[in-house]
């Protein structure tokens, strides 16, 4: 039975760790281009792929003996929020594809699902998602909780993400994001040590 506490858990991490990240500037940019719904469908897609390869990554790290899960995801969870904080601001041009020749769904959809697959693939939110399969053993949680906040930011991103950026500055939801993650690593840390 799916755990309503991560899902709700892995949801508050992955959007706010992906509010600053390319993929949401990508969403963003394509939603300036061409039809929000298409769009939305080719990112959607797209974050399904990454958060099953995550759940993959999530379950072989969960083979591990416990501590040494602990230790790992505690080490992970440090290392993106370094990312977070240090590469956080940066302006990145990878969403910059080659533009569909058409705005038929399959084109758009398409191009987007592209942009966002290959964004994303590594990316920190994917490898989040691994850490938080691989510590709460409860896949369809997590998966669930991934998705529902890249979808969220994606679709965030298409609609208003200008809009949310005069409210909100980006440096605060990176150093709430980054935050959490300290957290994050402390309490895996500390089980690590503990046992």
């Amino acid at each position: 039975m799916m755990s309503l506490t991560v899902a709700a858990l892995t949801f508050g991490i992955i959007f706010l760790a992906e509010l600053p990240d390319k993929t949401a500037l990508a969403s963003l940019v394509l939603g300036t281009k061409y039809r929000a719904s298409y769009v939305f469908a080719g990112v959607a897609a797209a974050m399904a792929v990454q958060v099953a390869l995550a759940l993959v990554a999530g379950h072989l790290l969960s083979l591990l003996p416990h501590r040494w899960v602990e230790g790992v995801t505690g080490l992970l969870f440090l290392v993106g929020a370094a990312m977070l904080l240090f590469h956080g601001g940066e302006d990145e041009d990878e969403h910059a594809a080659k533009e569909p020749s058409s705005n038929s769904f399959w084109k758009v959809a398409g191009a987007s699902f592209l942009v966002v697959a290959i964004a994303e693939f590594g990316d920190l939110t994917q490898i989040m998602t691994a850490n938080l399969a691989a510590k709460y053993a409860d896949p369809l949680a997590v998966g669930l909780g991934s998705w529902l906040a890249l979808c969220a930011v994606g679709g965030i991103a298409i609609v208003g993400g200008q809009k949310l950026l005069k409210y909100v500055p980006m440096k605060l939801i990176i150093r709430v994001a980054a935050a959490i993650m300290v957290v994050l690593a402390g309490i895996s840390i500390f089980g690590a040590i503990t046992g």
